[in-house]
């Protein structure tokens, strides 16, 4: 079966979070979305893991599910379009590591996914004699990130290991800012523990394949879901059957399991482009490289964004649009909420009148990967003409994109401007 897969989420435990961010709204959410598999996030904070324990119980080797005296009344209230949809949750967390190496301070982030609570017990007591879980839901550690795996795969060697969005500037294994030029460089002699690593919002597989460092790797997305209500906006989509083993096994090994990846346009991250905030700069890598890294405002140095750090670290021989032999699906989607926002032309999706033509959509057509990805553009044009050729100029990637940079999130449209937008809309009227 497919199944779409999101591991790297987090609980109302981390910082900057949702308060619905709990079991019941990623459940919930996931259903809506058409996700199989959701990471718990934050499994070494104490009190999220006493919910994780009260609150699931073992469905399928190595995943959970929700109890049913708590997922009953979820189902009851969403429609049965996605009541179906079987959720399943496995144990993650997201560690922040800072520590000094090679006269450097390094900060890397990671996912750790574990097939059950007494692999998260026997983690966490590790853990908490090295810093504080209680803080955050995201740990800061002062740990070497080659020795947290270390501790990991001594607790648990089923544990999927995965660093996390990994070319983010300031918190990533390849960040411009404090991260390394190689896998190599940054575990040692257990670089071939590492399977696979997560793309990070700014950045997408082709990006990847360009770095001959990560050849044979498994190259997964995830959300990095601060609210239930974001599950998915990157996802990774797995053909097995439904445990720990096979999903986490297809990222493991990067076999024929592991079909491809759901991902943002990476034009729309934050960090794609260089650049300034507080000055309002923007650069591609060549007008960087022609200001010599220095922002030409204020004279300081530049933020160097992920689409300039892929440029040092790839092969030579692998130019933009390098595709190796082998290559594993790749899929672009704009959050349906967003598309709804520019159709009405409003800011945001959290509008009321967005919202309502969102679940109406949901009601009708069933989940919004769904929608996104698969069902037949005639359906989406029976319910709202207007989706449906946005959702057909998604497919194609006919959109219109302002790179995100220093921090600012990029803009994908599906509409140029608000004249395109209306001339199209009016056209659609008029049939």
């Amino acid at each position: 079966m497919e199944l779409l897969v999101d591991l790297h989420v987090h609980s109302h435990y981390s910082r900057a979070t949702s308060r619905d961010s709990t079991l019941e709204g990623l459940y919930r959410w996931g259903k809506i979305k058409g996700i199989s598999v959701i990471g718990t996030g934050d499994f070494t904070h104490p009190e999220w893991f006493l919910e994780l324990r009260d609150k699931l119980v073992p469905a399928e080797a190595g995943l959970f599910a929700l109890r049913e005296e708590l997922a009953a009344p979820i189902d009851a209230e969403l429609p049965e379009s996605v009541r179906g949809n079987v959720i399943r949750f496995v144990p993650s967390v997201e560690i922040s590591t800072i520590y000094s190496r090679g006269g450097k301070v390094r900060k890397v982030h990671q996912l750790v996914i574990v097939p059950s609570f007494e692999a998260v017990g026997r983690i966490n007591a590790r853990l908490e004699r090295i810093g504080n879980l209680k803080a955050d839901g995201r740990p800061i550690l002062g740990l070497d990130s080659r020795e947290l795996l270390r501790l990991v795969l001594e607790e648990e060697s089923r544990a999927l290991y995965v660093p996390a969005h990994i070319w983010t500037p300031w918190f990533a294994v390849f960040g411009s800012k404090s991260g390394f030029d190689s896998l190599e460089e940054a575990y040692g002699e257990l670089a071939g523990e590492v399977r696979a690593v997560e793309t990070g919002l700014s950045s997408d597989p082709s990006m990847n394949w360009r770095v001959a460092n990560l050849d044979g790797r498994a190259i997964i997305s995830n959300s990095d879901a601060h609210s239930p209500g974001k599950l998915g906006r990157e996802a990774t989509v797995v053909r097995s059957e439904l445990s720990f083993e096979a999903v986490m096994g297809a990222m493991k090994t990067n076999d024929e399991r592991l079909v491809g990846t759901i991902e943002f346009f990476p034009q729309e991250g934050k960090y794609h482009y260089d650049g300034h905030r507080v000055c309002g700069v923007r650069f591609t890598p060549e007008e960087t490289r022609a200001h010599g890294g220095m922002c030409p405002k204020c004279g300081k140095p530049l933020v160097v964004g992920v689409d300039y750090r892929v440029g040092e670290l790839a092969a030579p021989e692998r130019p933009e649009g390098y595709e190796p032999v082998g290559a594993k699906q790749v899929e672009y989607i704009i959050p349906l909420g967003e598309v709804l926002a520019e159709l009405r032309g409003v800011k945001g999706a959290s509008g009321r009148a967005v919202v309502e033509e969102y679940h109406r959509l949901i009601r009708a057509l069933g989940p919004e990967f769904g929608i996104l990805r698969g069902l037949p553009v005639e359906q989406i044009r029976a319910v709202s003409r207007p989706v449906a050729e946005a959702v057909e100029r998604m497919r194609r990637r006919d959109v219109y994109l302002e790179p995100g940079y220093d921090g600012v999130f990029g803009v994908v449209k599906v509409f140029r401007d608000g004249a395109e937008r209306a001339e199209t809309l009016d056209q659609l009227s008029l049939l």
